[in-house]
């Protein structure tokens, strides 16, 4: 067969049974073997959305997503969707054409260094140089993505190499020199752990996306109980942890909740599993859990002491070292010693319990997050774009599963929402998806309204309308004088009208108490849908600024127990949060 006929094949050996893509010129030998081929390609509108597309799906199923660009312009225009899921290890494999082997390096027609631009963002590149490579290659790249820490790898495939001829054969053998990820944690590491978190009186712990990506919520729960840890979560950890559980205590971070923030400035002992320790979740290093043992359990040794020094480092699958650890614990014995800081944190949380109902118009976000969760089930997708709608949801929506709950973590990437939606619904058609996204975000990527129309993927778009690039007009707004220096958007387009233009159908939503109804007919139909939701521009999430410690926040909470109009409410926080 043709290099290209065996492409489609090692994917299809791989269980691949759909494609995000986008055709162009150094392609065509490809397509014209996938015309005859039983793979489902989904043309997506632009290629960054493939990257999207392919992301989603593999962060709601937990497979491995592909997508397919041409070179050149194609290629460059993967890359953002490509450093997206390599910043946050999710599995894809991107397939970009490119020219024939004898012009690289010429500058030929639509040509770029695709294997020098990528290699920075994906845990691996290949390029064949003949079509006999192409069956290892591909089987390589499965494997490399899935495996360890997950995260992207590019195949470029020159044009000349798709059209040569090889002999297929089925059950190729790979080999990665070098290429082997720990996933048992050093057991001496866990004893040592067990013994810390049995003698802590203020034990929390911090859940990472490796926690999701591991499949171990259910471990995490049970050393939880076991001995009496809070759980807070990054970003991406959301979802890992029932955030409805009394232990819980939601994000941690930069626009965390204040039940998180304070806990973790006051634990004695953090077990940090699955995470990063990015710049957004800690603060201010030197100010971050100064008081706190720290564990921390990652499948990546780079990551371990990388931002945070830690005190017990452990490396491998979390599932596995969580299942070893809880075991220690139990044979231990230990006695509970946290159970009166656990009586602090649930009293704690009682009083900062987020204000949601609001009669105002333009809608309140905390509104409108009520309503999107009242019309929601445990199982639905939910993703999010990037912005000030992105921290809303983090902040306010309750997840309960893991991997219902998507969106840009580390390269906050604008345009993620809706293109991840459309990748999550192929990857679970029998899950409700919906999008959130702002209105910024949504117009960089509002012609994929012609994709979920040409293949009926029902996916529904909230767009949250407020007429600003929300995040940066807050930050402007806080830190530069309020000198709001082209962040309004205008009043260009009407949502509903674009949406109709495309053949979506489109509502809008202004009042108190409509999105609950319109969001739940427009899953219940079965099509396609955008809402367009007015809310208020001059609301904002308050933040810690950059720099500053955890505790250290701007801007005024609004909770169920605001009593004072004269202090801001997390200084009272403060107060009552003691030592």
């Amino acid at each position: 067969m043709r290099g290209g006929e065996a492409l489609l094949k090692s994917l299809e050996n791989q269980g691949v049974d759909v494609v995000f893509g986008y055709p162009g010129g150094q392609l065509l030998p490809l397509y014209d073997m996938i015309y005859d081929s039983d793979l489902r390609h989904i043309l997506v509108r632009h290629e960054q959305c493939a990257a999207h597309a392919a992301d989603g799906y593999a962060r709601a199923s937990g497979k491995v997503g592909v997508c397919i660009a041409t070179s050149g312009p194609g290629a460059t225009n993967l890359v953002t969707g490509i450093a997206t899921a390599y910043m946050d290890s999710s599995p894809i494999v991107a397939i970009a054409g490119q020219v024939p082997t004898g012009l690289i390096g010429n500058d030929a027609f639509q040509e770029v260094d695709t294997i020098g631009m990528t290699m920075p963002i994906t845990k691996h590149n290949f390029q064949p140089i003949t079509s006999k490579e192409i069956p290892e290659m591909v089987k390589s790249a499965f494997y490399i993505a899935g495996t360890g820490r997950p995260g992207p790898v590019v195949l470029d495939l020159p044009k000349d190499i798709q059209e040569q001829e090889l002999d297929f054969e089925n059950d190729v053998k790979i080999t990665l020199p070098g290429y082997k990820p720990t996933r048992k944690g050093h057991p001496l590491q866990i004893k040592r752990a067990a013994s810390l978190i049995g003698n802590a009186k203020k034990p929390v712990i911090l859940a990472g996306g490796g926690v999701i990506i591991s499949n171990s919520s259910g471990e995490l729960l049970k050393l939880s109980e076991l001995v009496g840890a809070p759980v807070t979560t990054s970003l991406l950890g959301k979802g890992s942890f029932p955030e409805d559980h009394d232990l819980s205590l939601g994000m941690l971070g930069m626009h965390g909740r204040l039940p998180a923030n304070f806990a973790v400035d006051k634990c004695d002992c953090l077990i940090a599993v699955g995470c990063r320790f990015s710049d957004r979740t800690t603060g201010k290093i030197s100010e971050f859990a100064k008081g706190a043992k720290i564990i921390h359990i990652d499948i990546d040794p780079a990551e371990i002491g990388k931002n945070v020094d830690v005190d017990i480092p452990i490396v491998g699958d979390a599932k596995i070292i969580l299942s070893n650890l809880i075991r220690a614990i139990s044979q231990n014995k230990m006695s509970n010693k946290s159970m009166e800081w656990v009586n602090r944190v649930k009293n704690f949380k009682q009083t900062c319990i987020p204000k949601m109902s609001f009669d105002d118009t333009p809608l309140k976000p905390q509104q409108v997050i009520r309503e999107i969760a009242e019309a929601v089930d445990d199982d639905t997708i939910v993703t999010t774009d990037v912005g000030q709608n992105q921290m809303w949801m983090a902040h306010y929506f309750t997840s309960r599963k893991p991997k219902t709950f998507l969106s840009s973590g580390g390269l906050g990437t604008m345009g993620f929402g809706f293109p991840a939606a459309i990748g999550a619904k192929v990857a679970m058609p029998e899950s409700d998806v919906v999008a959130v996204a702002g209105d910024g975000g949504f117009l960089m990527v509002s012609q994929e309204l012609a994709t979920v129309k040409e293949y009926d993927i029902p996916v529904v778009i909230c767009v949250l309308d407020n007429r600003y690039l929300g995040m940066v007009a807050q930050w402007q707004n806080l830190f530069y004088e309020k000198r709001l220096s082209h962040t309004h958007l205008g009043e260009s387009p009407d949502f509903v009208k674009l949406a109709e233009a495309f053949g979506v159908a489109a509502d809008r939503v202004e009042r108190p108490g409509e999105l609950r109804e319109v969001l739940s007919s427009a899953i219940n139909s079965g099509e396609p849908t955008l809402i367009d939701v007015t809310i208020d521009p001059d609301e904002i999430l308050p933040m810690v600024p950059p720099g500053c410690g955890l505790t250290e926040i701007v801007g005024e909470y609004k909770t169920e127990s605001n009593n004072s109009e004269d202090v801001p409410y997390h200084e009272t926080a403060k107060e009552r949060a003691g030592d």
